[in-house]
């Protein structure tokens, strides 16, 4: 049991960093579909860089072994606000799907080290 768990830290700790990584680095080169999304919903470039910004810095804290809780944490507040922004552009279906990779972070922080 306890070997499954830590493959499945693993692996969730891999889809983790390629989401936030990935999420992050479209959110910072402000691509078209991103900044159509965020800004319907009242968000500037500006901060829509920053959630990037933010995501990206998570998946590479979440990497190492100390600061991993505290980039868990990063990465679930900035999916938590994607997540809240696709529930309120009527998006239900896809918002809980969205809920997904905040569950995951919920696994990574509630870990012992």
């Amino acid at each position: 049991m306890q070997t499954i768990i830590k493959m499945l830290k693993k692996i969730i700790l891999f889809v983790l960093i390629a989401l936030g990584t990935i999420s992050g680095i479209m959110k910072m080169l402000l691509i078209p579909e991103e900044v159509e999304f965020f800004t319907r919903a009242g968000l500037n470039e500006t901060l829509i860089f920053l959630i990037g910004f933010s995501q990206l810095t998570g998946s590479i804290l979440i990497f190492f072994k100390k600061p991993r809780k505290a980039g868990a944490f990063i990465l679930a507040v900035t999916f938590g606000i994607s997540t809240f922004l696709i529930f309120i552009s009527g998006k239900i279906i896809f918002g809980f799907i969205s809920f997904l990779p905040i569950l995951m972070t919920y696994f990574i922080i509630k870990q012992k080290a």
